[in-house]
Order: structure tokens, then sequence, then C-alpha cells
């Protein structure tokens, strides 16, 4: 398989990877941030699908124009003031598999030729719709290992808050039985 099959064939795959990685998350464990700094399930999500429709922009424009500006996103001020942590996680994986499908689509059947198109991204240059597809298919599997780390860190959390909670003894039903005094030797 050539490298450029190999990418697209990874790029297809990376919403359906993210829906696995997701699959069964609800509740706590979907705003969970296992360190400062770090995204929970629900923010990754929502980070995916938002730059997924920045990518399909970026991609029409390589395609299309000769050399244009792609501008990079501030994904830190993104999260926040687009309120990631309201949004529905179902929504915002409907809307990455949709939107990558669709980018995929456009990609497929392109000639190997158009893929050494380039544009100025802001922040890193010159950047061929290769380079798109190399950064593109590997950022939902770089996200899934963060998507499972944090579950795995929500799970560790849970398991020490039970290890820590004081437990009380059960005590049997019925009549309560009068305690022995103690015997002295």
């Amino acid at each position: 398989m050539s490298e450029l099959a190999d990418l697209l064939e990874r790029f297809r795959r990376g919403a359906e990877l993210v829906a696995v990685a997701t699959t069964g998350a609800a509740g706590p464990v979907l705003d969970f941030r296992r360190a400062e700094g770090k995204w929970g399930v629900r923010t990754i999500v929502c980070h995916l699908a938002d730059t997924e429709v920045v990518l399909s922009m970026r991609l029409r424009q390589v395609i299309a124009e000769d050399n244009p500006v792609l501008p990079a996103i501030e994904q830190d001020a993104w999260a926040e003031r687009l309120d990631y942590s309201t949004r529905k996680l179902s929504h915002a994986l409907d809307t990455f598999r949709r939107t990558r499908a669709e980018n995929y689509e456009l990609l497929k059947d392109l000639p190997a030729e158009t893929f050494a198109r380039t544009g100025q991204h802001s922040k890193r240059g010159t950047i061929t719709l290769l380079d798109l597809l190399r950064i593109f298919a590997e950022h939902p599997e770089k996200h899934v290992q963060q998507i499972h780390a944090a579950r795995a860190a929500f799970k560790e959390f849970k398991a020490a808050q039970s290890a820590s909670a004081p437990v009380t003894p059960a005590t049997p039903a019925g009549p309560a039985t009068p305690a022995t005094p103690a015997t002295s030797a």
C-alpha cells in the first residue's frame, strides 16, 4: 500500500476510532480531567469536531487556491468560548463523523499530484495537502489515546474514592442482641 493510500485509510478510520473510544462514556467521566491543563472526553470530542470543520475549509483552499493563507486556531480559547463543557457528546461526535466522511470523499479520488499543492499556515509555515492529510490522519489517533487515558484516570479516581470512603458495617436484621460483658482473666 502506498503512503497516500495508507494515510487516506487512516484518515477514513479516524472518526470510528473516536466513536469506539467513547462508547459507554457518560456522566462525570465526560468532564473528568486527569491533570491540570488536560482535557476531558467531552472537550476532546468537541475539539475534534471543530477542527474537522476548520480542516474542511483548509482542504478546499489548498486544492482550489494558489498557496492560500491558513490561519491557526487558538484551541483553548475555542474550548472555553465555544463552551465545550455544555455541548452534547453525541452531537459533537456526529459532527466529527459526518465532516470526516465528507472530507474523505473529497480527498479519496484526487490525483496524486494534487497532494503536492501548498498553503501557508500561520504557525507551521508552508504545508502541503499531503502534510494536512498526515496531520489529520494522526489527529484522532492521538486524541483516542488521551480519551483512553482520561477514562482510565477516572476509574482510578473512583476506585481511590471508594477505598477511602468510611466503611459502615452491616447490621443484621431482627432484634438486637445484648452485648456480652468482657470477662477478665
